[in-house]
């Protein structure tokens, strides 16, 4: 199973350890499912992160840690193709993305844009908690 974790939804994992989210990295770095990533979404992730309500919550060397370890382990395709079919172009990258890895999951928190779509050629584009639901991972 190949899965796309959104910047909102590893951001989220880091910042609250008992969280859905966290459990999904953790049954990540377990070898439950391979995770595709591209340098785009990591340079988004490192953006992100240090903007000042992140920044209050998160220390640079965690984020730092989880950019290593998914450049390290990730499937990382080398090229995108080119879409045009989200609603905010910024996620376009994204919808290649699940093109490229090929994706069967795409996880984000982005309700009114990605989330919209439900699916992207073969990839089904989900929750944090749909995905979690379909791993058999509960919180305890």
């Amino acid at each position: 199973m190949r899965v796309i974790l959104d910047t909102n939804v590893l951001l989220s994992g880091l910042i609250s350890a008992r969280g859905i989210p966290a459990l999904l990295i953790e049954a990540w770095l377990d070898r439950r499912f391979t995770l595709v990533c591209h340098p785009l979404l990591l340079d988004e992730l490192r953006e992100v992160s240090r903007r000042e309500k992140i920044r209050v919550l998160l220390r640079p060397v965690e984020v730092g840690r989880l950019v290593n370890q998914i450049t390290l382990i990730a499937q990382m395709p080398r090229s995108l193709p080119h879409v045009r079919r989200s609603p905010d172009p910024r996620d376009d990258f994204l919808l290649a993305l699940c093109e490229a890895g090929p994706a069967d999951w795409l996880v984000t928190g982005n309700k009114d844009d990605l989330l919209a779509l439900e699916r992207h050629g073969p990839a089904r584009i989900v929750t944090a908690a749909a995905l979690a639901e379909q791993l058999g991972i509960r919180r305890s």
